[in-house]
């Protein structure tokens, strides 16, 4: 319930009226499916190794870009997530000052961010999950309602499926191309859904690879909403220039408080998403690179101060230009993930592809922030560069690029660059590394063997992750263990 959040943005039932204006309706609707069928093969992919290894995004990304370069993919994270809850949020306090007008538009901001805020303070499965749930139903009530009464105020009129706008943009190939990439831009999802996938049981990953997070996910995701919300936008009388504003004021127009109220539901349940994705992954950039380890409760206020400032200043349509360079990260990202689980399925052996332990990751991992950071720039440069080519075809330039570039280097290059090779391994020491339970000698707490290390700068006593990442003498001395193996070890497989 909490993941599902996902699909009641606002943001999906204004986007494909804002394609539609560029392509018509019906390259719109294509890029959707096409979308919706390609985004769920990189779910599928990374569904059931999240729930296998149990891994965060971040401690993945540790592996894939190396210690240094993971906590980079997390600011990237933590940074796309902090805009959309700057973007939504503001959504809602511009509804509510719209019906209501009485205070400044500024509270309405500070009352917004307080609320979302109180809401990602609880965990998924305490709290998010149940409110989610709860709302749910007046999601799907609301838009239901906001249709029919559309349709008993202006009418139906069918002319709506076949619109084309009088002076389409102009693209470098097919309209719905440029409607297929739009939709692409949202890959940051997969990684958003990483974090929750992590949470399910392995005899479920399975299902959820097909359904939570797969094709039908998407489906309704895009489709329903996208249909939905193309009615809205051709069937209801919205005043001005179209936008996501605009369609709020439309809505409070038809439905009054009603749909001032499904305002803030479909924006508060995307909004828990994105406040626990952006405080999630701050507490992990903090951890690793600020070596500042705070609780997730702690970075969830720090979030809510960033997303009020900026909504004071008023750098909405900035970040939207930001947003649209960063997809060029994501993608890669995306694409280097897929080639890498896919790559550790042919090898279930090599435990290194699993690695996260700050202990046994390098600073640096060449080929996958190599692969990642090349793409990347090469799609910026097309996206800003390019004009209508690297609007249409940047993304998926990128994703090729990125997944081919890592399959080379991550073959050529030793394992050694990837991931420390030292002996002493708790795993090993233990009947069932996700049964069995190891205290930590630095915090006294006590987690599954899987993911504690021997800690060298401690006579070789255990440790765990978080005490790892935040112990500066741990990673000094578990390189210089590391370094004294190879001297007397052959080169092991990549």
């Amino acid at each position: 319930m909490a993941w599902l959040s996902v699909f009641s943005a606002m943001f999906w039932l204004v986007f494909p009226q804002t394609l539609a204006l560029a392509v018509g309706v019906r390259d719109t609707l294509i890029g959707m499916v096409l979308a919706a069928v390609v985004i769920a093969v990189p779910a599928a992919i990374v569904v059931p190794y999240a729930a296998r290894t149990g891994t965060s995004l971040a401690m993945f990304s540790r592996r894939l870009m190396g210690y240094w370069g993971g906590a980079l993919v997390s600011l990237l994270v933590a940074v796309t997530a902090i805009y959309y809850c700057a973007f939504e949020t503001s959504i809602i306090s511009i509804a509510f000052h719209e019906y209501f007008g009485t205070l400044p538009l500024p509270i309405w901001y500070l009352l917004a961010v307080v609320v979302a805020v109180a809401l990602a303070f609880g965990g998924v499965r305490v709290w998010l999950d149940k409110f989610n749930a709860w709302l749910l139903p007046v999601y799907v009530i609301g838009i239901v309602a906001a249709v029919i009464w559309a349709i008993a105020k202006f009418g139906y009129d069918s002319a709506w499926m076949s619109y084309m706008p009088e002076h389409p943009v102009e693209t470098a190939g097919p309209g719905w191309v440029l409607s297929f990439s739009g939709y692409l831009s949202q890959l940051i999802f997969i990684m958003y859904l990483w974090d929750f996938a992590r949470m399910s049981k392995t005899e479920h990953a399975k299902y959820h690879s097909r359904v939570t997070f797969g094709l039908p996910f998407w489906l309704i995701t895009f489709v329903l909403n996208g249909l939905a919300g193309l009615f809205l936008a051709q069937t209801i009388d919205i005043q001005g220039a179209f936008s996501e504003t605009s369609a709020v004021f439309a809505l409070i127009a038809l439905m009054s408080f009603a749909g001032v109220l499904l305002v803030w539901v479909t924006q508060s349940r995307i909004n828990t998403t994105n406040f626990y994705v952006a405080s999630l992954n701050m507490q992990a950039f903090g951890s690793r690179a600020l070596r500042w380890f705070q609780p997730r409760y702690v970075w969830a206020a720090i979030v809510g101060v960033l997303v009020y400032v900026l909504m004071l200043a008023d750098v909405i349509g900035f970040l939207l230009t930001a947003l649209n360079y960063q997809t060029a990260f994501v993608a890669a990202w995306v694409a280097i993930a897929c080639v890498h689980i896919i790559k550790a399925r042919r090898a279930p052996s090599s435990e290194s592809a699993d690695e996260f332990r700050p202990g046994r990751v390098t600073l640096l991992n060449p080929a996958g922030l190599t692969s990642w950071l090349c793409s990347a720039m090469v799609g910026v440069g097309l996206l800003a560069f390019a004009g209508d080519f690297g609007a249409t075809w940047a993304i998926f330039i990128v994703i090729v690029l990125a997944a081919v570039l890592y399959a080379i280097l991550d073959r050529l290059q030793p394992a050694r660059r990837a991931v420390l090779i030292r002996g002493g391994d708790l795993r090993d020491q233990v009947d069932d590394a996700w049964a069995a339970r190891i205290k930590c000698e630095r915090c006294g707490k006590s987690y599954v063997a899987y993911e504690m290390d021997c800690d060298p700068s401690n006579e070789g006593r255990p440790i765990c992750s978080m005490c790892g990442d935040t112990t500066p003498d741990f990673y000094r001395h578990a390189v210089v263990e590391a370094t004294a193996g190879e001297e007397h070890s052959p080169e092991p497989a990549a």
